[in-house]
């Protein structure tokens, strides 16, 4: 499933503290565009639903719907910095066509 990193964790805790919120799940959702790619969602959630799958991963509660399992399988969320001064959260995943992984690390494995 999709692994969290520690700068990811560490942002997305700070966000929950700043919104007052202990110990919240995070909802991410994946959709494949008509191009291929696909588009990502996330957001804190507090209403899990029947079907969804529910686990822990780099320390945050993680909330995914069926329909975005198999489009997650094996993706990384990172907290990096894009440009000095602008940080951004960034899914690496190897089910994403245009997915080319960063310098010096190697894909996923796609299992």
């Amino acid at each position: 499933m999709i692994t969290i990193t520690p700068a990811a964790s560490k942002q997305i805790q700070a966000s929950a503290a700043e919104s007052g919120m202990e110990k919240p799940a995070l909802r991410i959702a994946a959709k494949r565009m008509p191009s291929g790619n696909i588009d990502y969602g996330m957001g804190f959630d507090d209403h899990e639903r029947d079907n969804d799958l529910v686990f822990k991963t780099g320390g945050i509660e993680v909330v995914i719907e069926p329909v975005s399992v198999d489009l997650l399988k094996n993706a990384v969320l990172d907290y990096v910095e894009m440009e000095p001064g602008e940080f951004r959260f960034i899914f690496m995943n190897p089910n994403d066509p245009d997915y080319r992984p960063p310098d010096g690390l190697s894909a996923p494995p796609n299992k």
